[in-house]
């Protein structure tokens, strides 16, 4: 229920009535919109008349009981809430549940505002965080309840090319493990990466290894995809195919070069990271990548510091051999259960171009060495571990406060 992610709230504030029930957001077949906003923010006063304007058209109509809409409010006091509040039609979180904000705001990863979330009232799962997206595309609702698409639905419905733009299917392109790469002509960084792509590309092909990469651009003309898909040995998703725009959101692509490595056979994910994948691994030795439970922190790996939790040991004049000894068997245990965290240690040696000192500045860690820290860039949070020797215990102990809620977390840079 859509109601439980409000739990110790009783009612939500209306600028119809008083106020209306959390179980108002209950129901089968019900959409419910977490709009994450401010009025000091320009963005969000921007786009709340739009969204406003959308919201009764189409609760006006058709989905009349169905849709509704909660204001979570990042307004720094209640004067400015209730002014910015008297603008919407619809529901808003009250203003003194604070906390319940916080909890939303980590809970759905909310990194900046404006930000609308779509939720299922039957059951409180998300459909999709790219709520103004939703906004944007579907003016008339009628792609209502704006489930995305599975992966297999898009690469069925699209449109592939060759190198001779001959128009081809999934089934025509798909092979054991491909990689998606998003990239564009106008891109520095891409256009230093697709040559050292090209070579490991065309090292696995000589190699007999069964990969195919599909490119999916970025670029802003026919013609800027044109020559530079000709640099390219594989195939691409057709210019301008809705599927471009579609692998983008379901892979979450947040900036480009980016290289999803896929495992066909098992319908998984195998690496968000292909890019540094490759540029560690140009000659594709552990092609196709699979992850592994324990790495050091280097700059190659440092897209996956970006995109999933971390637990880091950074070493100092501990042996880095005894942190990935004492880190191994708890990591290879615990990431069958949690493949979304990854765990890392440091190794001055191995880090040539300087990450782990980069990282703990950015960060803002304290000096001391040995130290052990969880990180979650995503959710702008960082925990560090106050226990002067760090042992296999110590590592335990974390995860298992990490998982039970309990582990003490403070902001990113505090």
């Amino acid at each position: 229920m859509a109601s439980s992610l409000f739990t110790g709230v009783s009612s939500l504030n209306s600028s119809k009535t008083d106020s209306i029930p959390v179980s108002s957001l209950d129901g089968e077949g019900k959409v419910v919109g977490l709009y994450f906003s401010a009025h000091w923010c320009p963005p969000c006063r921007g786009f709340t008349p739009r969204l406003a304007e959308w919201y009764t058209k189409l609760t006006s109509g058709a989905l009349k009981d169905k849709l509704e809409i909660v204001f979570v409010s990042s307004d720094r006091d209640e004067t400015s809430f209730n002014e910015y509040f008297s603008e919407m039609p619809w529901l808003a979180l009250p203003y003194e549940n604070r906390d319940k904000k916080t909890e939303l705001s980590k809970k759905f990863k909310v990194s900046g505002i404006p930000t609308l979330v779509f939720v299922n009232g039957e059951d409180g799962k998300t459909i999709t965080q790219d709520g103004r997206s939703v906004v944007t595309d579907d003016p008339d609702g009628k792609d209502f309840p704006w489930a995305p698409p599975t992966l297999e639905e898009i690469l069925l419905s699209a449109k592939f090319i060759n190198k001779d733009e001959k128009e081809l299917n999934w089934s025509d392109v798909k092979k054991k493990t491909v990689g998606f790469y998003f990239s564009a002509h106008w891109c520095g960084p891409c256009k230093t990466f697709t040559p050292q792509l090209v070579k490991t590309f065309d090292k696995l092909k000589s190699d007999g290894k069964e990969f195919e990469i599909v490119f999916v651009s970025s670029d802003r003309s026919q013609e800027d995809m044109k020559g530079y898909f000709s640099t390219m040995p594989w195939h691409a998703v057709k210019f301008r195919d809705p599927a471009g725009k579609k692998l983008s959101k379901h892979f979450e692509v947040e900036g480009i070069p980016t290289l999803i490595i896929f495992d066909c056979e098992t319908n998984k994910v195998i690496s968000t990271n292909g890019r540094g994948r490759v540029s560690g691994d140009p000659d594709g030795h552990e092609f196709p990548w699979h992850r592994k439970p324990v790495v050091v922190l280097k700059e190659e790996n440092t897209g996956d510091v970006n995109d999933h939790p971390h637990l880091i040991w950074f070493t100092g004049d501990t042996s880095p051999e005894t942190a990935k000894e004492v880190l191994l068997p708890i990591a290879t245990e615990y990431i069958k259960k949690n493949e979304g965290f990854y765990f890392m240690y440091t190794d001055k040696k191995e880090d040539e171009e300087g990450m782990q000192d980069s990282l703990a500045s950015f960060i803002n860690l304290p000096e001391r060495r040995p130290l052990l820290i969880v990180i979650d860039i995503s959710g702008q949070r960082k925990a560090i571990i106050e226990d002067a020797e760090i042992t296999a215990e110590t590592v335990k102990d974390t995860l298992k406060k990490y998982e039970d809620g309990s582990l003490s977390f403070v902001g990113i840079k505090a």
